[in-house]
């Protein structure tokens, strides 16, 4: 399976995104930007704008670059008065030294830095922050390791989870051969989150990640249904609205 494939897998399901996938923790945005020199972000594979709205929340001045288009139609529809653009980390249609922070939520994963380090640099002042976010989930509770386990990683990869996320993420702003350094020594850091679900709206979430996305009919009927399954059977999940417990985990660096 393709990064490819994986990367465009979101547009089918931009509604589903929109309504299902978590906000980012204030607290995280704020300290992914404490060191950037001003408030002009732009927030970088922006999806349907979870992250456009949180840093909108913190006082940013934001724009939003986004590849797909039923993705930018949705957060266009969801934050009119955000700025929302065509473009790709590959390729940013900004000016040279135009923003203070370039922050990316669910995305940096994504990215082709060999190319988007160069372009995330151009459009970053002096002194400017780069920083991914990543909402995981607590796996240090029991039947968060349960859900993973029933899950498969299509649904819950290392990245999503407290136990796994820094080491898959610890280099991805690191230059690879050929690429100058062009952002300081990465920090990661982790606050707490979370997102109201139910069983059916934890399964709806849980359905708009990439690898189920991708995934045969048959095998991602089955998958979900384990899911139901799972979450109908423990006292945590199977009655009402619960609470599940996420973090927001950041990393952060900056320009060079």
């Amino acid at each position: 399976m393709t990064e490819q494939l994986l990367r465009s897998s979101f547009g089918a399901a931009a509604t589903a995104y929109a309504e299902h996938r978590p906000d980012y923790a204030q607290a995280a945005v704020r300290w992914a930007l404490e060191p950037a020199p001003g408030l002009r972000v732009l927030d970088l594979g922006a999806g349907t704008g979870k992250l456009s709205a949180t840093l909108a929340a913190v006082g940013a001045d934001v724009v939003a670059v986004e590849p797909d288009p039923a993705m930018l139609t949705e957060l266009r529809r969801a934050l009119p008065a955000v700025r929302a653009l065509p473009g790709s980390a590959e390729a940013i249609p900004l000016p040279d030294a135009s923003v203070d922070a370039v922050l990316a939520g669910n995305a940096l994963h994504w990215f082709d830095m060999t190319v988007a380090g160069a372009e995330i640099a151009r459009v970053l002042a002096p002194g400017g922050v780069l920083a991914g976010l990543w909402n995981i989930m607590d796996d240090r509770i029991d039947w968060v390791v349960g859900l993973e386990r029933v899950s498969g990683s299509a649904a819950i990869g290392p990245r999503d989870t407290l136990s796994s996320w820094r080491t898959t993420t610890a280099d991805m702003l690191v230059p690879s051969a050929g690429l100058i350094a062009l952002f300081g020594s990465a920090e990661q850091v982790e606050f707490p989150h979370g997102q109201r679900r139910t069983a059916d709206s934890l399964v709806a979430t849980l359905a708009t990640r990439a690898g189920m996305l991708v995934m045969p009919d048959e095998q991602r009927a089955a998958t979900l249904g384990r899911i139901r399954s799972f979450l109908g059977s423990r006292p945590e999940t199977a009655h009402g609205e619960f609470t599940l417990p996420m973090l927001t985990g950041v990393l952060r660096a900056r320009r060079s």
